[in-house]
């Protein structure tokens, strides 16, 4: 904020001047006033005390004096122990809010040709079933960290790798195969990703009967699983897949694609996208080929079984399998052939995977097999990981069928938000198309903001009647109190009265108008921070604290109403620009925010 650093250099000129000594900016520990203190900014007088020689209450007396004595910006002053409470003058505050006001887009930095390259995998969906409440989170984390890096000056690109290939998708196709007789998603009237997932389930289910009647035989559950002719069944498919089988591939590619028709509904539905999409069955070839090429440069070691390994131990960890006795590939070997392909295509300056934290290890060693092959943003590759989601009822299990359904619940979250509006009038003046998409934009606001407000590292528990409620630390809150601000902003348009671009720092503002100035200029550095600490919770919190603070503000003061023209313009100015951020802020959490509501 401009008016920290303004008075950070006359603190930094008044320990010059009353003690003889230099310090740096950095030094200078200014932070808000607690809300009991009066003041706005409060300096931490201790890292001064060696220099003055003086106590606390006395160095900060002494620098207090000469901050009124020679910087412009502080009021007044008062000294509680070892810190200065600084009160800064009224027409700081409105130079301030000028300069947030000439600012279009406040607290986002500009992409240039020269920022750097960040890219951002997220969703990883397998195509043997429909996103759940777990990859919502990751959509929605992934896509509003992407945001939030754009926001920050960097140039961003949105990946997605999709597991295509495997045992777990071939367990689809050969219960399509077997019990499917025929349909399609167009005769079922089903999504295509849920028309697969119902074979995956069902694959399943019948895998329990057979190993099952295998165990009443007197197997073990081990013995059953390894004797089932199901099973068997499918790792031939998978064998015949990767061998290039003509009539598995053109049956893999058929149901594939019908996986990916009812992905791009959903991802349409949930506001998010992709500037690249990769699939596992193009990069694990792409992985043998670098983990080959590691062993002839003496990276990693072939074992007497013929199977691939790198060893980790002088890295703290222990040894990973990469190749297996039949030269078939793992996970770890498809990262790598990934990693190949994105940095071929792209000048990548940081790689950040936003994947769940049962995958630590995975990403911790990743980043070491990147890095001894030579990538350069091996060592620097991030893993936002992030906490589970489950529901009040506990966790969710896919091949047993009792996940929540992405589609199903943000169907249900617009049906709830059209009930709720309805209830309390909000969609009484609207015409049908209008109050549906209110009910659309507050049934994903609610979902998105009640998943994004929770710091991304812990597990959380996903509540839908929680998340629509017009009141408190929820979207609907924030969406409504928007929607208040640009009816006040309509209706003083209709009255004709204009929003001058620069106020007169002469106007008499209050202690509260002053706060809301504060908190609407500290979104610039909770970008930098969202940014930073990876954490679109900073971003919902500070919009929540924002629009409570100015629902006070509205409650307490007249707008349209205030008799004093310079302060109606005032009030009218600091609205626009609470407004503008507000927007701002929820774009970078994917969120819309109406007009009217």
């Amino acid at each position: 904020m401009v008016i920290e650093q303004q008075i950070t250099g006359a603190i930094i000129a008044g320990i010059k001047e009353l003690y003889g000594a230099d310090v740096a900016a950095s030094q200078v520990q200014l932070q808000k006033t607690k809300k009991e203190f009066k003041g706005h900014l409060t300096l931490v007088v201790f890292p001064f005390l060696r220099m003055s020689k003086k106590s606390p209450e006395q160095t900060a007396q002494e620098i207090g004096e000469y901050l009124i004595g020679h910087e412009p910006a502080v009021a007044e002053f008062n000294v509680i122990k070892g810190f200065l409470n600084l009160t800064v003058a009224c027409a700081c505050w409105i130079d301030l809010l000028n300069d947030i006001n000439s600012q279009p887009t406040y607290g986002i930095v500009p992409v240039t040709e020269q920022s750097p390259l960040v890219m951002i995998e997220y969703s990883s969906p397998n195509t043997n079933k429909p996103l759940h409440l777990g990859h919502v989170r990751n959509n929605l984390l992934g896509y509003s960290l992407s945001e939030i890096m754009k926001a920050n000056g960097n140039k961003v690109v949105k990946t997605n790798i999709v597991n295509d290939r495997g045992i777990h998708i071939c367990k689809s196709m050969l219960a399509w195969q077997k019990w499917g007789n025929g349909v399609t998603p167009e005769t079922a009237g089903k999504k295509g990703d849920h028309l697969i997932g119902d074979f995956y389930v069902l694959f399943s289910n019948k895998l329990k009967e057979e190993t099952a009647a295998l165990e009443a035989g007197g197997m073990t559950k081990e013995e059953a699983e390894a004797a089932s002719p199901l099973m068997a069944e499918a790792r031939e498919m998978l064998r015949k897949w990767e061998a290039g089988d003509k009539e598995v591939r053109a049956l893999w590619e058929m149901m594939n694609n019908w996986v990916y028709a009812g992905f791009d509904e959903t991802y349409k539905m949930m506001g998010v996208n992709f500037d690249k999409i990769y699939y596992e069955s193009q990069t694990y070839l792409e992985g043998k080929g670098k983990v080959l090429e590691g062993l002839d440069k003496g990276v990693f070691y072939r074992r007497e079984d013929g199977s691939v390994w790198a060893d980790l131990t002088k890295d703290g960890l222990d040894e990973k399998l990469l190749l297996r006795a039949d030269g078939t590939s793992v996970y770890m070997t498809q990262d790598i052939g990934t990693a190949k392909l994105r940095f071929d295509d792209y000048p990548i300056n940081k790689m950040i995977y936003v994947v769940g934290n049962e995958q630590n290890y995975h990403f911790q060693v990743l980043s070491i097999l990147l890095d001894k092959l030579g990538f350069e943003f091996g060592k620097g590759l991030v893993h936002f990981s992030y906490g589970m989601v489950e529901l009040p009822e506990g966790k969710m299990k896919s091949r047993e069928g009792t996940v929540v359904d992405a589609d199903d619940l943000m169907a249900e979250m617009v049906g709830t938000a059209r009930e709720i509006s309805q209830e309390l009038g909000k969609l009484d003046e609207m015409t049908p198309e209008e109050a549906e998409n209110i009910a659309r934009i507050v049934g994903l606001g609610s979902l998105k903001y009640f998943i994004l407000k929770v710091d991304p590292r812990k597990n959380m528990t996903f509540n839908p009647k929680e998340s629509i409620d017009f009141n408190g630390n929820t979207g609907p809150f924030i969406q409504y109190t928007y929607a208040r601000i640009r009816s006040v902003l309509r209706k003083a348009a209709e009255q004709g009265i204009e929003l001058p671009a620069q106020l007169p720092t002469t106007t008499n503002i209050s202690e509260k108008e002053e706060n809301l100035i504060q908190m609407t200029a500290d979104y610039a550095a909770t970008v930098r921070e969202a940014g930073k600490e990876y954490s679109p919770a900073l971003i919902a919190n500070y919009t929540y604290d924002l629009v409570k603070e100015y629902n006070q503000f509205y409650h307490d003061f007249s707008i349209l109403r205030e008799e004093n023209e310079e302060v109606k313009k005032f009030r009218l100015v600091l609205s626009a620009n609470v407004a503008k951020v507000v927007k701002s802020a929820m774009s970078l959490l994917g969120i819309e925010v109406p007009e009217r509501m």
